[in-house]
């Protein structure tokens, strides 16, 4: 085991924001992370959709600093890109933002991260039968109901992160038996109990 260097996280501004909030792009820039390298044929093969589409939004990604070229990939006029970035960080502050079309853009892509989520659960539901069994033990669909205060839920969440980042130092070469990427949702909030 060997220690990963702490993954690089594009933290949002306003104008980054607005750039990556939309939902083809989000969708983009999710499969370069998760997925790798591509192309926009590739890409747009993969989405249904035309690949001046995805070249389009792949430029507008990469004006953004989300996206770069991959110039070990590639030949003559073929152009490859991948992430720039392991992560995104949202600043909740985004979504108070003086400016209308801000936080608009915020709105949009706290929903889309949510129905992303929501879709890979139910790509994990529909196809968990295709997993050996020590995958199918291991996967978790859990909800905890806790009386807290909002600092403990901000200490929790806190906690939780670190532990899941303390994971990110275990190094599995790729192809290694037994390894599969594994996704891992949070989802903390209030709510009213009327």
């Amino acid at each position: 085991m060997s220690e990963n260097p702490p993954p690089n996280i594009h933290t949002l501004d306003p104008h980054s924001l607005r750039g990556l909030a939309h939902p083809l792009r989000m969708r983009i820039l999710s499969s370069l992370r998760h997925d790798g390298p591509a192309t926009a044929s590739q890409l747009a093969e993969k989405f249904g959709e035309s690949s001046g589409a995805t070249s389009y939004h792949l430029r507008q990604l990469a004006a953004h600093g989300f996206v770069e070229d991959d110039p070990g990939r590639g030949k003559g006029r073929e152009r490859w890109w991948k992430a720039a970035a392991h992560g995104t960080r949202f600043d909740d502050a985004l979504l108070s933002n003086p400016d209308p079309a801000v936080r608009g853009a915020a709105d949009l892509f706290v929903h889309e991260i949510a129905t992303t989520h929501a879709q890979e659960v139910a790509t994990w539901l529909g196809t968990k039968d295709d997993w050996p069994e020590e995958w199918r033990r291991s996967a978790d669909l859990s909800d905890f109901t806790l009386r807290l205060t909002a600092a403990e839920a901000l200490e929790l969440r806190d906690r939780l992160h670190e532990l899941i980042d303390s994971y990110r130092d275990l190094t599995h070469a790729p192809g290694t038996e037994g390894v599969a990427q594994v996704r891992l949702h949070t989802h903390a909030f209030p709510r009213t109990t009327d």
